[in-house]
Formats: structure tokens, C-alpha cells, sequence
């Protein structure tokens, strides 16, 4: 798999907001896979709102109102989850 972003770019980042973590060897296709769900995800929300709005087209609306759905159920599951480990 080509890599999108530089290994030592994506080490920087994480450096730069988190000094304390080290990165194993595959971190970099993690986040790159990561990336991708998210992706996916948001394009599956956003063609089920268009649907439930009997549009045919995607709309800047139809993504926004859907990524703030994913955002918000990933903080949710992320505390949850967190809270009852």
C-alpha cells in the first residue's frame, strides 16, 4: 500500500499534540485506515439523508448535518467505552 503522508510528517503531528506517545512500526497505514472508515461512513450518512430528503444529489448540507452525527457518536462511544473499562 503507497503511503500517502510521510512517516516522519504524520511523527511530527502526533509529537507535536501528544509528546508522551511512541509510534509502533505500522502506525502510519493504521491512521491512513482509520481515515478511510471515517470516509466511508460519512459517504453512507450523508447518501441516507439525501434519501430520507427525496433528494438525488448529495448535498453540502446532506455531509455537514452527517459528519456532525459521526463526530458526535464517536465521542459518545469513545467516553463509554472509556467509562466502563
Amino acid at each position: 500500500m503507497k503511503r500517502t503522508v510521510p512517516r516522519s510528517t504524520l511523527k511530527n503531528l502526533v509529537k507535536k499534540h501528544k509528546p508522551q506517545l511512541r509510534l509502533g512500526g505500522n502506525t502510519d497505514l493504521l491512521v491512513h485506515l482509520n481515515f478511510l472508515l471515517f470516509l466511508f461512513r460519512l459517504a453512507e450518512e450523508a447518501r441516507t439523508k439525501a434519501i430520507e430528503e427525496k433528494s438525488k444529489i448529495i448535498k453540502y448540507e446532506h455531509v455537514v448535518s452527517s459528519a456532525k452525527v459521526i463526530i458526535l457518536t464517536f465521542f459518545l462511544e469513545s467516553y463509554f467505552n472509556f467509562v466502563v473499562i
